[in-house]
Formats: C-alpha cells, sequence, structure tokens
C-alpha cells in the first residue's frame, strides 16, 4: 500500500510539474491559478511589489514626504524644461502633489552634503519662474517660497551652479577613446582568485559614485549597496548565494545589491529595480578595474530558503529584494580567469528586424 500511495504522489509531482504546464500556459488566467494553486515561485515578488506599492501610496498620502515621488516628478519637470519649443505651463497635473512631497523631504541643511535637495530647489525654482503666470501654479509658488526662505542667501560658491538642464559642451567630453574602454571591458572577467589583502573603503565608495552615474528610470536610483568587509560577516554571507562553492573562502569584500520596490506606486515597474542595479553595477565593476581591483558578479536565484536567510541576514523590509551578489577584491595575479568566450557581433544584433 504504502508503495502505491508513494506512487501516486510520484505521479502527481511529474503531472504538475511537466504535464499540466503544458495544458495551462497559452492562457494567462490559467497560467495565474497554476501558480496560484501548485506552484509558490512568485510569492515572495507578489508579496514584496504588493508591500512596496503600498508603502510609496502612504508616504505620498499620509505623511505627504514621498521621497521618491519627489525625485520621480523633478525629473519630469526637468524633462519639460528641456523640451523644444519649451511649453509655458506644463505639468499642472502633478505639480500639486511634487509640492506636497517638497514640504515634507526639504531641508536646507542638507544642500552640499545632499546635491539631490539642491536639484529639488534649482529645479522647482526654475518651473515657477517659468509657468508662474498661470495662477494655480502661482499658488503653488507661494508654498515653495515660504517653505525655502530659510535657504535665500544661503549656500555660498558650493551651490552657486545650478543644477537644471544645460546644453553638452565638448570641452566637457572625456578623452577615453573607444580602443581603450574596449579593452577596460575585456580586461573585467570574473575573478574567482583574490589576495589576502584588505580592500580601502575608499575606492569601493569612489566606485559606487560612479556606478550611480548609471542611467535610471525617473532618475530614483532604487536599490542600495550593502558592503561587508568584515571576515566573519563575509564568510557568513558568502554562503548565501550559488556558485561560491571552492573560491568563497578567497573573497575579502561582499555586496549585494538590495532593490527597493517602494519607489514604485505601480506594479507595472516591478522589474525596473532590476535593471536599474544593473546598469549600476556594470560601471561600478568598470570602475573597481581602473583602481586595480576586480570582482566577480555571483548570481542570486530566488530560492525560498536562500531568500529567508539573506532577509533576515541584511533585514530587509517586506518591499526590499537583494538582486545580486558581488565578491571585490585584489585580484590574485597566479589564479586562473575563464576565458568564456562571448558571442559574434552576428548573433547578437539585428538592424531594422
Amino acid at each position: 500500500m504504502k508503495k502505491v500511495i508513494k506512487r501516486l504522489f510520484t505521479l502527481k509531482k511529474i503531472f504538475v510539474k511537466e504535464k499540466l504546464p503544458r495544458l495551462v500556459y497559452k492562457s494567462a488566467f490559467f497560467s495565474s491559478m497554476y501558480y496560484l494553486l501548485f506552484d509558490p515561485s512568485f510569492r515572495r515578488e507578489q508579496q514584496a511589489v504588493l508591500a512596496g506599492k503600498v508603502k510609496h501610496i502612504e508616504e505620498s498620502e499620509h505623511s505627504k514626504a514621498n521621497y521618491y515621488l519627489l525625485v520621480r516628478n523633478t525629473h519630469r519637470i526637468e524633462k519639460g524644461l528641456l523640451m523644444k519649443p519649451k511649453r509655458s505651463v506644463y505639468g499642472r497635473d502633478y505639480i500639486d502633489e511634487t509640492i506636497d512631497s517638497f514640504e515634507g523631504v526639504w531641508n536646507s541643511d542638507e544642500m552640499v552634503s545632499n546635491p539631490q535637495m539642491k536639484w529639488f530647489y534649482d529645479v522647482l525654482l526654475e518651473y515657477f519662474i517659468t509657468a508662474s503666470s498661470d495662477p494655480y501654479i502661482l499658488n503653488l509658488y507661494e508654498r515653495f517660497k515660504i517653505k525655502v526662505q530659510d535657504y535665500e542667501g544661503k549656500g555660498g560658491d558650493e551651490c552657486s551652479k545650478k543644477s537644471i538642464p544645460y546644453f553638452r559642451l565638448e570641452n566637457n567630453r572625456s578623452g577615453v577613446k573607444f580602443e581603450d574602454f574596449y579593452k577596460l571591458t575585456k580586461q573585467r572577467r570574473s575573478i574567482r582568485w583574490f589576495l589576502d589583502k584588505p580592500v580601502e573603503r575608499n575606492l569601493i565608495d569612489q566606485a559606487i559614485m560612479a556606478g550611480n552615474q548609471s542611467p535610471s528610470a525617473c532618475n530614483r536610483q532604487p536599490f542600495e549597496f550593502r558592503i561587508f568587509d568584515d571576515p566573519n560577516l563575509v564568510k557568513e554571507v558568502v554562503q548565501f548565494p550559488m556558485g561560491t562553492k571552492g573560491y568563497g573562502h578567497t573573497i575579502p569584500v561582499m555586496v549585494v545589491l538590495v532593490g527597493n520596490l517602494d519607489a514604485y506606486f505601480n506594479e507595472r515597474d516591478r522589474h525596473v529595480i532590476y535593471i536599474d542595479a544593473s546598469l549600476a553595477a556594470m560601471s561600478f565593476m568598470l570602475a573597481l578595474e581602473t583602481m586595480g581591483l576586480s570582482s566577480c558578479a555571483i548570481n542570486w536565484p530566488d530560492i525560498e530558503e536562500r531568500e529567508r536567510k539573506m532577509e533576515h541576514f541584511l533585514k530587509l523590509g517586506k518591499h526590499q529584494r537583494p538582486l545580486m551578489c558581488m565578491g571585490i577584491g585584489y585580484p590574485d595575479s597566479e589564479g586562473l580567469i575563464a576565458f568564456s568566450e562571448k558571442l559574434p557581433l552576428d548573433r547578437l544584433r539585428k538592424y531594422n528586424n
């Protein structure tokens, strides 16, 4: 009898994992029902997306101090300022909520330490000067002036240059040639053997600054670099991702990129954390190479047991998700590097097709 029951359970498992997907995948509804009833793979992601959405809404509606909303709307206003031809009035449908969040976020004491604070101020001021002929916008301008009156006359030379749209000048261009840049991209390879040598934090910080210059949707930068250079903590966190077996013990610094889903008001943007963090991670890794450091990007598979361990270790909120891990350090010149030949150009691109 036990053999029969075991056999039935095996057949059920095969049916659910292999047969049933082939029957339901063509229907969006039945695909959703499949994952609801038989496969919990997306449950953590769904909860994180919903938790992020709720946090975003609550900060927007109740505290009136949603930093991500202010960043997004400031960027929207900034795009209006650079349009050709420039419109005299725009943004009426979101300028009210923008000023709500500005009033909740504004702190003139952070103007130098947090350049985004100055960006908020400069872009909004330029907007109001341009669109103040509209009575509705003029009323919001008065609220803006009352809020920033403590800043007038402050700032000094550090704040003299406005953080508003500008013309790209040839004399500000980098002198890096393609040949040098391409050489750097080929120099960057996943390093799995590191020297037993501490990594200076200022170098890591510089690489993060470079990574943060990468584009992100509406300039929200919905990610965090969690850095671990304490040997005991590195020893613990290096066990969480897969793929570190055999060389993880040589990693002196572990980096975990975390995505913040409270940056978004709608499920439509749920994948942006992966895109934006990946863009930043690539620039971060290239920057490390320019300073004599190397890295190994480590895959983070969505496995519930590992997700729980990482969530506990990083003390993540339900709206946050680990996106990828990286080992970084000084490369061991005696350690081999995987050749990892890349696809040819013809396999990567198509024009007008």
